[in-house]
């Protein structure tokens, strides 16, 4: 099965921010990406709001609930009280924790699950109550103690950290040695039980080699590439170029 494409639309919303206007609309591309076939939608509500705003969150809840009700979505963040209360009002099909500082750009590091273990443990065990699955944010290259350990934590996924091998578009030798490191992590949580997820600086040129060394890919979040290409050849055209390069 090719991985399932969720559309991050939180450059969409740094966009519109930049101005006092509605547009472009969240919603409106957002609902563009899942007529075009997107799996599901992600978003990231930072404490700033610098990105998605917190009032983005019902109404794109609402959008997949009228309109595309087999659509997942998907809230990214930092386990704050605020987030936590944000997402059990949402209710998404997924939330995927991550150790984001909030003065942070982007993410850009997993979480240590021997660490932080127990933390996550009764954060998971929360969310899963009200019925999502969890997915939490991994360095591409985690020994076997870390994957145990995130098992631990009652998680369903792992998402893979992928900005190392985004970041190696020009350098092919280099790709190659980050995707080993993310095939072997990825492999772990397998055995371990867990789904695997990836994420950051995923473009249609490096998907399909990702997609080849994780064959049991469940799901890739991609926000800044689809975004970029968009602005080329539009979001419909672009999410379909996406899931092709998923292998869909």
């Amino acid at each position: 099965m090719p991985a399932e494409l969720s559309v991050n639309l939180n450059a969409i919303a740094l966009l519109r921010n930049r101005r006092d206007l509605p547009w472009p609309s969240v919603t409106g591309l957002g609902r563009i990406a899942l007529e075009s076939g997107a799996h599901g939608l992600t978003v990231h509500p930072r404490p700033d709001q610098r990105h998605v705003r917190f009032t983005d969150v019902p109404e794109i809840r609402a959008l997949i609930d009228d309109e595309f009700p087999q659509a997942e979505f998907n809230i990214e963040g930092y386990p704050t009280q605020d987030f936590l209360n944000l997402v059990e009002a949402a209710e998404p099909e997924q939330v995927t924790l991550v150790p984001d500082d909030p003065e942070q750009p982007t993410s850009d590091h997993g979480w240590d699950f021997v660490t932080n273990r127990d933390m996550l443990h009764a954060i998971v065990a929360r969310l899963k109550k009200g019925g999502a699955r969890v997915s939490l944010f991994a360095d591409p290259d985690v020994s076997e103690e870390q994957v145990t350990a995130a098992r631990a934590t009652g998680a369903d996924r792992i998402e893979l950290y992928t900005g190392p091998y985004g970041g190696c578009y020009d350098d092919s030798a280099r790709a190659a040695k980050e995707l080993e490191k993310l095939a072997k992590t990825a492999a772990l949580a397998k055995a371990a039980g867990l789904g695997v997820n990836a994420g950051h600086d995923l473009t249609v040129d490096n998907l399909p080699a990702l997609a080849k060394a994780i064959p049991h890919l469940a799901e890739v979040s991609i926000g800044h590439g689809l975004t970029a290409d968009a602005l080329i050849h539009g979001m419909a055209e672009t999410v379909r170029r996406f899931v092709k390069a998923c292998g869909g």
